[in-house]
């Protein structure tokens, strides 16, 4: 392809910035992965890394990148050419106009730009098309390493209907529900009713408290299918719907996974971190996030451990990886969903888990040398395994100190029934570190 628009034209290239436009193609060789003397180990690492996306996660990558001597590649809009991200990125190339689906979220263009600045591996960061299969299918086929899941484990896992089922044979306790498709409000009427109200109806590709309604009685199941299914055809394209129980005063609770094996080796190693309580919402939108919960008995966090192991190894998932669960007032616990990617408030998990960096982990992953051993020690000299069965060992989490909060700012406009409101920041102030 050949952008035409010319307002691309306008943006020059930058000596300091390697900032450029697709203007041209070049062929991707096979990466070639060289010994990394940052790290504490000398592992093969990549040398280039595009990150495509922008914003916070792209900047959390770079700063990664940087410890570890890997240079950088950052997209952009034509919106965002001056963004921190573009600025602090040792290259970076413009993918498309202001639209998302133009510039970060097309396909074509985020792999042209994978070809012109020769990438070795792609980081997704979390949105945009970290969970889209084709395209980790797309970068793959570039001989390019995609830093997260494989395709397979993301089109399993992204659709909440076959997550579910495959949850379910790998042992993890499940929602009671409809395990199919919902074709009409009778049709779903029909099957609230089997399962016994409240119900709630999701959208099978959602996420993000879309295509969501809870439901008490046939009237409203009439009516949410409805809201749901054109909401759940706005924001994904794909309106399929299910129902399940609803789960009366729940807790939302997800483990924080890593996965991965060494190259040539069979056996997958997978860390499990103390959980994230994520209870704390508005309009089905996590605002809270903390590590670890006050809610679960060591017991409960290590019978869900286990589940996690057993879906990773169900699914022979590899890369960062979190696994969310619904938890009751009597600490039963139910499979939500996976998210196949690195998630926002992943640095709540780090704060915790002492010297801990996802990213490097996802990226030694990537490159074919497993989970970091400096990882993997931290769970083995961090309990006494003489008096510890199978069992227990498998319900470890590593080990964690102190406590966690993330909080998410909401703007909204009371005046105009709290709808969403964008503007510039004009006063911030940081709480004290202690207060009087």
């Amino acid at each position: 392809f050949v952008m035409h628009n010319k307002q691309y034209r306008q943006h020059q290239y930058h000596n300091h910035q390697h900032q450029r436009l697709l203007t041209s193609s070049s062929i991707q060789k096979e990466p070639e992965l060289t010994i990394n003397k940052a790290t504490k180990h000398e592992n093969k690492t990549f040398t280039k890394i595009l990150i495509a996306n922008r914003g916070e996660i792209s900047r959390r990558i770079i700063q990664t990148c940087k410890k570890l001597n890997i240079q950088t590649v950052a997209i952009y809009s034509t919106a965002d050419s001056k963004s921190p991200h573009v600025q602090e990125a040792d290259e970076s190339i413009c993918v498309g106009p202001t639209a998302s689906s133009d510039s970060y979220l097309h396909i074509d263009n985020v792999c042209k730009a994978i070809e012109m600045t020769g990438a070795q591996a792609v980081h997704p960061g979390y949105g945009f098309l970290s969970e889209n299969a084709e395209f980790c299918k797309r970068v793959t086929d570039m001989n390019v390493k995609f830093i997260g899941p494989t395709s397979d484990a993301i089109v399993v896992m992204g659709d909440k209907i076959t997550s579910k089922k495959i949850a379910k044979d790998a042992g993890v306790n499940v929602i009671p529900g409809y395990e199919d498709f919902v074709v009409s409000p009778d049709d779903a009427i029909r099957v609230a009713n089997e399962i016994g109200y409240p119900v709630m109806i999701k959208a099978t590709s959602g996420g993000g408290g879309k295509g969501m309604r809870v439901c008490y009685k046939d009237e409203q199941v009439r009516e949410g299918f409805t809201l749901s299914t054109a909401e759940a055809k706005s924001f994904f394209n794909d309106e399929r719907l299910f129902i399940e129980k609803f789960i009366e005063k729940p807790h939302h609770i997800e483990i924080q996974l890593l996965a991965g094996r060494k190259n040539g080796e069979k056996d997958l190693d997978i860390l499990c971190f103390v959980e994230r309580e994520c209870s704390i919402q508005r309009r089905n939108q996590k605002i809270i996030e903390e590590s670890p919960s006050t809610l679960l008995t060591p017991e409960t966090r290590a019978e869900m451990v286990r589940q996690v192991k057993s879906l990773v190894r169900k699914v022979d998932y590899t890369s960062a990886g979190t696994v969310e669960f619904l938890v009751d007032e009597k600490q039963n616990f139910y499979f939500l969903e996976m998210n196949t990617r690195l998630q926002v408030e992943h640095p709540v998990t780090e704060m915790v888990s002492g010297d801990v960096d996802l990213v490097y982990g996802m990226i030694n992953v990537a490159a074919g040398n497993g989970i970091p051993t400096e990882y993997l020690d931290l769970v083995k000299n961090g309990y006494d395994f003489t008096s510890l069965t199978p069992e227990d060992i498998d319900g470890l989490t590593v080990p964690h100190k102190g406590h966690a909060i993330e909080a998410r700012i909401y703007a909204e406009d009371p005046v105009r029934g709290f709808l969403p409101a964008t503007g510039p920041l004009l006063q911030y102030m940081e709480p004290p570190l202690k207060l009087p």
